[in-house]
């Protein structure tokens, strides 16, 4: 193989290897982001919950004020009673007493269940926070390994980096720039195999002189097509 068309096929296969570091970056972070996702919906559960036993709490407290008033309105009542003189005073006391009495039994009921659905959004919120404190337990265990992981991405992209800095070191310039040219078009299918006699970057067949020449190897060919660098991959690259 010509060995300008060589470099080539390394410098591509480089290029292909640098942009392939980014995805599979954002693959293991999006591994911990799911696990994030999960754990900042149940801390919005929580947040929740202690709202509404908040409110639960204001309207007991609410409720056993009003009790208490109640309860006074009565006390007061008891004592009318005894200054009453007529039947028409006496009726609205007692009307009045009655009113006091179901407004009574109303807070009292009010009461019990606000206690309930309280203690309710108590064992909502245990679980969530049960549920939580086991979210984030794995993703401090899931974040050890997914840095490690990127570390190890990273480390291998700096390698790939200093190897395609060396190949550049002895580049021929012009070569170079002829690349840089289709590869802003072409992007890392700058330079295709040809497989079954067909462009692997446009998978247009080409001509028979074309296709020999790629055989060849002697000159940088261009697909007729869609223009990429063509070369011919050896047997077992090929299967």
């Amino acid at each position: 193989m010509n060995k300008y068309l060589e470099d080539l096929v390394k410098l591509s296969n480089f290029d292909t290897k640098i942009s392939a570091f980014e995805p599979r970056i954002e693959n293991e972070n999006s591994k911990l982001s799911a696990f994030i996702d999960v754990a900042e919906e149940i801390k919005g559960n929580i947040n929740t919950l202690y709202a509404e036993i908040d409110d639960i709490k204001s309207k007991t407290t609410k409720n056993n004020i009003h009790l208490g008033e109640l309860k006074s309105k009565l006390e007061d009542i008891a004592k009318k009673h005894t200054a009453v003189k007529t039947d028409r005073e006496l009726k609205a006391l007692q009307l009045e007493e009655e009113i006091s009495k179901e407004q009574i039994t109303f807070a009292n009921e009010e009461i019990i269940r606000f206690d309930i659905l309280s203690t309710s959004k108590e064992e909502q919120l245990k679980e969530f926070q049960a549920k939580l404190s086991e979210e984030e337990s794995s993703i401090a265990e899931l974040k050890v390994l997914v840095d490690g992981n990127i570390e190890s991405i990273s480390k291998e992209r700096n390698e790939v980096y200093e190897d395609r800095s060396k190949l550049l070191e002895n580049f021929d310039n012009k070569i170079l720039t002829f690349y840089q040219k289709i590869k802003r078009w072409a992007t890392d299918a700058a330079v295709v195999p040809v497989r079954k006699q067909a462009c692997y970057g446009c998978f247009m067949k080409i001509n028979d002189k074309t296709y020999s020449e790629v055989i060849k190897s002697d000159d940088i060919v261009n697909c007729p097509h869609c223009g990429r660098i063509l070369y011919k991959e050896n047997e077992s690259e090929e299967a």
